[in-house]
């Protein structure tokens, strides 16, 4: 009888860790989901775009279920520490400003910061052909740390809550020009809104690295992101994902 008793109780347990293990194998990817072609929502509200098919590429090479969590670009940091997401894949851009608060996977890809602005502007971007000017970007973005940085008080600088909204106020002529990642501004660019629009002067910020955020300390997770990332890259996952949304590599 004791021997059945122990029998059931380590079965007990190995249904117990088993069941853990599992749910241990589901992870959450935070994405803000305003952001095109790199995050955004269809006509059906699903969450689409490059970043989504990363996301889904490393969790197909690391063997787990996941699932998207939306959050407003602004507190999308402070949910992932607060548990509400295990990942962050969204165009984060790798700053010392932020390892303060999480850890990152090397990049996935590259990006640089330049100029939108009117195509019958004659738009100079020099220190002293911007004073006086309103130059819109996006709230918690390198764009807008460089803009701030670099111009100080001799410009105006009008944040936004999404990218959205910041081309809204560029068509209608609230703001003189935005600055923002090359690759979103080449993708508005090509669409109906951004045809009278055009790429002003050279980028600003050519080594604006993108990365997948963890909590600080999380090395486990960080590391199987890595070896994930490597193999998409490897076995060509990762091509077909850049070609679907770029004639050009982003890597």
């Amino acid at each position: 009888m004791q021997t059945y008793k122990k029998f059931l109780l380590a079965a007990a347990a190995t249904l117990v860790f088993s069941a853990n293990a599992m749910a241990a194998e589901k992870l959450r990817m935070g994405i803000e989901a305003a952001y095109p072609p790199f995050n955004s929502k269809d006509a059906s509200g699903q969450v689409v775009g490059f970043d989504k098919d990363i996301g889904d590429a490393l969790c197909a090479k690391m063997k787990v279920e996941c699932e998207v969590v939306t959050s407003d670009w602004d507190g999308i940091i402070p949910a992932l520490n607060a548990k509400k997401f295990d990942f962050i894949v969204s165009s984060l851009s790798i700053t010392d400003e932020r390892k303060q608060a999480v850890d990152f996977t090397k990049r996935y890809y590259s990006n640089k910061l330049q100029f939108i602005a009117p195509k019958n502007v004659d738009f100079k971007t020099d220190k002293d052909a911007l004073k006086g000017k309103v130059i819109g970007t996006q709230r918690a973005t390198l764009s807008a740390t460089w803009l701030e940085d670099t111009y100080g008080s001799d410009i105006e600088v009008k944040l936004y809550d999404t990218q959205e909204n910041a081309y809204l106020d560029l068509t209608s002529g609230r703001v003189d020009a935005l600055l923002a990642d090359k690759y979103v501004n080449y993708d508005w660019l090509k669409s109906d809104a951004g045809k009278n629009y055009e790429f002003k002067g050279e980028p600003v910020v050519e080594s604006d690295e993108i990365g997948i955020a963890v909590r600080k300390g999380d090395k486990q997770l960080v590391d199987k992101l890595n070896t994930a990332l490597d193999e998409i890259i490897a076995d060509g996952t990762y091509k077909k994902i850049n070609d679907k949304y770029f004639p050009f590599s982003i890597y």
